[in-house]
């Protein structure tokens, strides 16, 4: 067994000598035109090496080389000994022209295997080797090869041989996209040191150092064809937090440079060694301020939005998906990716009713942040949580992004408090409380348009009200004096013996006909001749003594009768009285006189109908005031623009508040409004977190119609988020007694009623007026002075309404923050208080593009006519 160790730690101990080799290429990657330079070929390990074969080219001149050496190194640690050899095999080089060139290949035999090295690029360059690099504590030296030591060599330190440059990664970036700065110094002198640093403080972003080293390195780089010695001094992430040309103040540093100095000469041999001497001097370098151009997001973040401009990818997982009420868990949310990872918002999750959440927790990890959300459940239940989102601008696609993960499913059984009683134990109860408010919005839209109407449009005091008050004093009027001519009709003895002549004289007809069936002469005549008599007795209203044949025929023509029909009479008299005394003429004529006389006195009466004017002017007002509502409902029915509403409530039923805003500003552009309209707008405008334009439009639907419940409760919901909060001085309070009442309905509603309560004051009077007993005509009396106070009230109400809307003094703040001045125009005012957005002000006056304002508590001041719109 121990020779068995033995053995196997002799060939562990051998395995670096068979290790793999190969060949590894040292060269400086920038050089100077007449800058001599190494290359060097390193070879590790201790098997032979043989036949090694390069060629430096066409674009170099081997100066001198190769030059072999090989190297051996022994190390034992914690008793295991290493050993290391290696075999170079050195050149110098001189370039022959500029440009990038590409060493060739060099080959060698190792054992028996042929290896072939890389191939490194070298630039050339016109300008000479830098001069030495920083002494001391402050950077490690860099050796020139020949060439040029700069002027500061000579006692001068020019802006060509050191100078500050400060870039950045991009000079166009958006709000929140992550940009680098690097502030380098670029040296052709000798530096001992460094003081009085002042770096550029970032205003306007957001900013962390990444490089700030202690011991500064210098390497070569290429400027302007040139050879410098650079440094980083500092480097930064930024991160934009603001839109705009954003001005980057410079850097400045001031270097202390070694001059060398010439001592004049004494003639001696020796001056030429110890005449030159080193002086130290102060440099003062800075950098340009630099311009940044902040382009601000694009709009339409999504409501998940968390801040993060880049690139991100986003987990979520619970700590634990099962548990018991009480029991304490946690959801992790990680989010890594490249942008502004420092600034990162934590995402906005919703959890199940009756979970206590707390703090979230943030913790920084490679490339992201993980967001922690403790919770404890407190009933139990099958629960999801999400899906979570987590929205980004993508800088690449010029879009937002949004991250969704799957929904997180948790099982809560019961706890110790909640679980079954014990076998045999009665169940007193379970523990009991109020139940609570897991969150609080605005009420839903209204799917219904209401009744559209003109903008600025009230039913009292439109055409339409006056048309149908007048009609309503003309109806009261057609019926006081139909009423009292039917009265007077009623009491008037003679006018109804006219009016009932013609049947009364159709029915001595009748009897003057059983007559002529019966053929009994005398007796038909004499019946015709009475009836004859009695119609234009009762017809004409004469008396027996007046009525001779000239009589008669004068007033039946007088009243219409006609003179041929007036001589049909007056000879049907003739005849029946000729009949009386002469013999009879037999039943043809007989036959003849009757049907004679039946169609005189029918003609006689239809004629004198005629020309009594007809009285149909009540029924015809009655038809108009009963079609001019309907024409008037109906005009407004066909203004209903039905496929902007429909398009609005589905869009805001999608959760597209700004398609849902359009359609319904559409609406407006009509012409035409209603206070669902202004209703569905401001719930639009507070989805999109326009709270001024919210409070505005729920304000104008409060204006339309004060007794809209639903408008007055978003109203006080969106007041709630409004920064500025302003005592208002307590209204007179029958006044604010008078303004509840009229706010119970809109002036349309209380405009209608007006004419209810009107038309019944004018019945009333019309009872009293009119009425045959005293306690009818009291009981309208009483109940019409009632109906008229009642229709006056409602008037006031309607007119109340419509005067406040038309009043147009009051506005609401539309910008975020504005000052109020002392007076309009800024040069000579004062700034008397701050407002915010959504605060409602009355305006009091205007010059030019300023307004006078006062607030509910009476301060007064004055803001330019753009901070604000009216309501």
């Amino acid at each position: 067994m121990k020779r068995l160790l033995a053995f196997f730690t002799a060939a562990l101990c051998t395995l670096p000598l068979f290790a793999q080799a190969s060949i590894k290429v040292q060269a400086p990657n920038l050089v100077g035109l007449n800058e001599q330079f190494n290359v060097t070929f390193i070879i590790n390990g201790e098997r032979n090496v043989s036949d090694f074969k390069w060629d430096a080219g066409n674009d170099f001149q081997v100066v001198w080389g190769p030059q072999r050496g090989s190297s051996t190194s022994v190390s034992i640690v914690n008793g295991k000994t290493t050993r290391n050899a290696q075999t170079t095999y050195t050149y110098v080089l001189l370039p022959k022209n500029t440009g990038r060139f590409q060493l060739n290949a060099a080959e060698a035999t190792v054992g028996k295997e042929r290896l072939t090295s890389s191939r490194p690029t070298i630039e050339v360059v016109t300008d000479g080797a830098a001069s030495q690099g920083a002494q001391g504590s402050q950077g490690q030296s860099q050796s020139s090869q020949g060439g040029s030591q700069g002027s500061a060599q000579t006692g001068t330190v020019s802006a060509d041989d050191m100078f500050l440059r400060l870039s950045f990664s991009k000079r166009n970036v958006m709000v929140g996209e992550t940009i680098t700065a690097t502030l380098k110094l670029y040296q052709r002198v000798n530096i001992a040191g460094f003081e009085d640093a002042k770096f550029p403080t970032f205003n306007g972003f957001w900013s962390q150092e990444v490089q700030a080293p202690t011991n500064i390195q210098f390497h070569r780089e290429s400027v302007g064809d040139k050879i410098y010695n650079a440094a980083v001094l500092r480097s930064w992430n930024l991160v934009a937090q603001k839109a705009g040309d954003i001005v980057i103040d410079g850097a400045e540093l001031v270097c202390l440079v070694n001059i060398r100095t010439q001592q004049p000469s004494t003639g001696s041999i020796f001056d030429s060694f110890f005449q030159d001497d080193f002086q130290t001097i102060r440099k003062r370098v800075s950098t340009q301020p630099v311009t940044l151009h902040v382009s601000a997001l694009p709009g339409g973040a999504p409501a998940s939005f968390g801040g993060g401009v880049g690139s991100f990818k986003m987990s979520a997982a619970l700590t634990r998906d099962s548990l018991k009420t009480h029991d304490a868990a946690s959801l992790r949310v990680t989010v890594t990716g490249t942008g502004n990872v420092s600034l990162l918002e934590a995402p906005k999750l919703s959890f199940p009713p009756d979970f206590e959440v707390y703090d979230v927790k943030t913790s920084d990890v490679a490339g992201g942040k993980v967001f922690e959300y403790p919770f404890i459940p407190r009933s139990y239940g099958d629960f999801t949580i999400g899906p979570v989102e987590y929205s980004y601008f993508d800088i690449a696609t010029r879009k937002y992004v949004t991250l969704r993960s799957q929904p997180l499913d948790i099982r809560v059984g019961k706890g110790a408090d909640t679980g079954a009683a014990d076998a045999g134990q009665v169940v007193q109860g379970v523990n009991r409380k109020d139940v609570r408010d897991v969150g609080s919005d605005i009420r839903f839209i209204s799917t219904k348009p209401g009744t559209f109407a003109a903008v600025g449009h009230f039913f009292v005091g439109s055409p339409t009200f006056w048309i149908l008050s007048a009609l309503l004093l003309a109806l009261a009027a057609v019926l006081y004096f139909a009423l009292r001519g039917l009265a007077a009709r009623r009491a008037d003895v003679a006018g109804s013996k006219n009016r009932g002549a013609t049947k009364m004289a159709r029915k001595r007809l009748a009897q003057a006909g059983t007559f002529l069936q019966g053929n009994l002469y005398t007796a038909f005549y004499e019946e015709l001749h009475r009836a004859l008599l009695g119609f234009v007795s009762d017809k004409l209203n004469m008396d027996a003594a007046d009525m001779s044949k000239e009589n008669i025929s004068a007033k039946l023509v007088g009243n219409g009768a006609g003179e041929a029909l007036t001589a049909d009479f007056i000879a049907l008299l003739d005849a029946c009285e000729f009949a009386r005394y002469a013999p009879d003429s037999g039943h043809e004529a007989m036959n003849t006189h009757y049907e004679k006389a039946v169609s005189v006195i029918s003609a006689i009466d239809e004629n004198m109908r005629r020309t009594r004017k007809p009285a149909g002017g009540a029924a015809a007002l009655l038809a108009l005031l009963l079609l001019l509502p309907a024409h008037f409902a109906s005009a407004q029915q066909n203004a209903y623009p039905d496929s902007l509403w429909t398009a609005g409530v589905t869009a805001y039923t999608d959760g597209d508040w700004a398609g849902a805003a359009d359609a319904w500003s559409a609406i407006r552009a009509l012409g035409i409004e209603s206070p669902e309209l202004y209703y569905n707008l401001g719930n639009a405008c507070f989805k999109q977190d326009d709270l001024a334009h919210a409070i505005l439009n729920y304000e104008r639907a409060l204006k339309l119609d004060p007794s809209y419940s639903d408008a007055r409760f978003n109203l006080e919901f969106a007041q709630g988020f409004v920064q500025d909060k302003i005592e208002a001085v307590p209204e007179f309070f029958l006044e604010q007694w008078g303004r509840k009442v009229c706010w119970l309905l809109p002036s349309d509603t209380w405009a209608v009623l007006f004419i209810l309560f009107f038309a019944a004051a004018l019945g009333c009077v019309l009872l009293f007026l009119l009425g045959g007993r005293t306690g009818t005509r009291k009981a309208g009396f009483i109940c019409g002075i009632v109906a008229l106070v009642l229709s006056l009230l409602c008037l006031d109400f309607a007119l109340w309404q419509r005067r406040d809307y038309r009043k147009a003094d009051g506005a609401v703040i539309t910008r975020p923050v504005t000052t109020v001045q002392s007076s309009p125009g800024r040069d000579a005012s004062k700034d008397l208080f701050v407002l915010h957005e959504g605060t409602k002000v009355k305006l009091l006056d205007e010059v030019g593009s300023w307004r006078n304002i006062e607030l509910a508590d009476g301060r007064q001041g004055w803001l330019p006519s753009e901070d604000m719109e009216v309501i």
